[in-house]
């Protein structure tokens, strides 16, 4: 387990100064964005993924990690968004904007530690694609859930998915970077 929470922590590191460079050249702008729309923006990057899993060749010549950084840190803008609410403006600054960002992936990891700690960290013998597949699952099921304004009977809510989807890029991103040594 010490040392999936160092892999984590060199994981989120890198989603986290993306994040705040991003921020940097444009400021809170996401915070416009229903989350709806974001929900749009991770299935774009997860059908990426999976094309790009079952591709031979690919014309663009990024790869599947920018896919799985952009997975993550889209999630926790999502999470902002279901706490803090959509605004029509910009209404904060980049400092508020990595505070916020921080506290969501506190909560994932904590989230992560426990099911990890539940699961035996059964993640490590699945393979990308099939954590791949699942946060295409979750995706559909996050659209269902916000079809039925955010109303469920029995299942988990928009959150606790996006932190699942979260948490699921990270794993790829460890299994890819002890496979290629990429990030």
């Amino acid at each position: 387990m010490e040392q999936t929470k160092k892999q984590y922590a060199d994981v989120l590191a890198t989603c986290e100064d993306i994040f705040r460079k991003k921020t940097k050249d444009y400021g809170a702008a996401w915070r416009i964005l229903r989350t709806a729309s974001l929900t749009d923006q991770i299935f774009i990057k997860a059908a990426r993924i999976r094309s790009l899993q079952q591709m031979i060749e690919s014309k663009v010549a990024e790869g599947v990690e920018p896919e799985f950084i952009g997975i993550i840190n889209y999630c926790y803008m999502a999470m902002i968004q279901l706490k803090e609410g959509v605004v029509d403006e910009v209404d904060i600054e980049a400092e508020q904007a990595l505070e916020w960002y921080r506290e969501m992936s506190r909560e994932t990891q904590e989230l992560m530690e426990a099911k990890n700690h539940d699961y035996g960290e059964a993640w490590r013998s699945m393979r990308v694609s099939s954590m791949t597949d699942l946060i295409l699952m979750k995706l559909l099921r996050v659209k269902q859930i916000e079809d039925n304004e955010g109303k469920t009977l029995i299942s988990e809510g928009l959150a606790a998915n996006y932190q699942d989807m979260a948490n699921y890029a990270i794993f790829c991103l460890i299994k890819l970077k002890e496979e290629n040594e990429i990030i």
